[in-house]
């Protein structure tokens, strides 16, 4: 009875690792070990190995060492459920019999009693846990832990310094446009690294995105749009061949210079104008990025530069703009890891008909590529 109470309990713990229950598991397989063991050494093998008090120094150690061991798993045990803080009370009192055992002191009596219990424990510990694993249910009441142990960790962490949504969610980014339509700055993700965004409705905006990269005034920032077709609404005078340029690295991470004009107000640039690119020229920029130019369908143009303090390099994880430069935003959108490490390249189309391309920047697309395209262009 003793052994098949000990392979049910063998059994069990490998039912329990296979639940991902690792601490419930290593306790039915020591169970099992120990009720085994006590069992073929108490009453199969006892008398044919002649434990005595003038032999029993090993047996006696080795049980005071695992009455010691098992006060610690009674510990754990406590913090899982009530049945195995039994099962872990019985084995020390039946680690107490094997003692008295060796030491020829133990009273049959209290060696029986103890045995039923702990058979009654473990035999409904182990039908417990069959059941309950092979079922995925609580169909056997194993009883509520009675503490839970502290995480060294802080239960709340520290909350971010800005409103952070993330960005698969419609209401994140539902918060973040809304943010952005009162005039604030939000940190967002691009299709190559995390912006700053403010919306060309907004100039105060816009100066406020210069306070907090330290931008010197006489850098221009560039605008997004969601489509082409915005563009083409606008009617701006641009070329056949700017518009079969533009047609063919859209979207993109390629950022075009182009001649600046009062078309920009019919776009949506408003109030913003004088405060995006410069006097004369825009880069404009469809980013390849859904949920950015979701973004951008819900508030218009959006001026944008990159989201690090000015000279300091990319912020490639919405968690490197909150650290830098969280505190001084409304809201970050949340989109894990960029996916690029460098910037868009920026071409200056300007002259394109007269002299072709320059290429002023150059970044995650390689110039020899830009050019590729723009030379099969202007020789079709």
């Amino acid at each position: 009875l003793i052994l098949i109470g000990g392979f049910v309990q063998l059994l069990a713990g490998f039912l329990t690792f296979r639940k991902y229950d690792h601490l419930g598991g290593a306790a039915f397989l020591t169970f099992s070990a120990l009720w085994s063991s006590y069992g073929a050494t108490r009453i199969i093998s006892g008398h044919l190995m002649n434990i005595g008090v003038g032999n029993s120094e090993g047996f006696t150690v080795g049980t005071i060492a695992f009455l010691v061991l098992n006060a610690f798993l009674m510990i754990l045990a406590s913090s899982l459920n009530v049945v195995l803080l039994c099962m872990t009370l019985a084995m020390e009192l039946l680690t107490i019999c094997f003692l008295l055992f060796t030491l020829e002191s133990l009273p049959l009596p209290f060696e029986i009693a103890m045995l039923i219990i702990f058979g009654i424990i473990c035999f409904y510990g182990a039908t417990a846990s069959l059941a309950n694993s092979m079922f995925g249910k609580d169909l056997m009441m194993m009883g509520p832990s009675l503490f839970t142990a502290e995480s060294s960790k802080k239960d709340t962490e520290d909350p971010p310094p800005c409103i952070c949504p993330k960005s698969h969610l419609t209401s994140g980014l539902r918060t973040i446009a809304d943010l952005l339509n009162t005039g604030a700055v939000c940190g967002v993700p691009t299709d190559t690294v995390y912006a700053l965004a403010a919306s060309c409705r907004h100039p105060q905006a816009i100066e406020k995105v210069y306070r907090i990269k330290d931008r010197p005034q006489e850098k221009p920032i560039c605008i997004f749009i969601s489509n082409l077709d915005q563009l083409r609404a606008a009617a701006p005078p641009i070329s056949p061949l700017l518009w079969e340029f533009m047609e063919n690295v859209y979207p993109g991470s390629i950022g075009c210079i182009i001649k600046k004009g009062e078309w920009l107000k019919k776009l949506g640039v408003g109030e913003g104008y004088s405060r995006v690119g410069t006097q004369d020229s825009i880069m404009i920029r469809v980013p390849d990025l859904t949920v950015l130019v979701h973004l951008i369908d819900m508030t218009g143009p959006l001026a944008i530069t990159s989201a690090n303090p000015s000279g300091e390099v990319d912020s490639t994880h919405h968690d490197m703009v909150i650290s830098r430069l969280g505190h001084k935003l409304e809201g970050v959108l949340c989109d894990g890891q960029s996916d690029e490490v460098v910037a868009s390249t920026v071409v200056n189309c300007t002259r394109i008909d007269e002299v072709g391309i320059t290429i002023l920047r150059e970044g995650c697309i390689p110039a020899s590529k830009v050019m590729q395209i723009f030379e099969r262009l202007k020789n079709r």
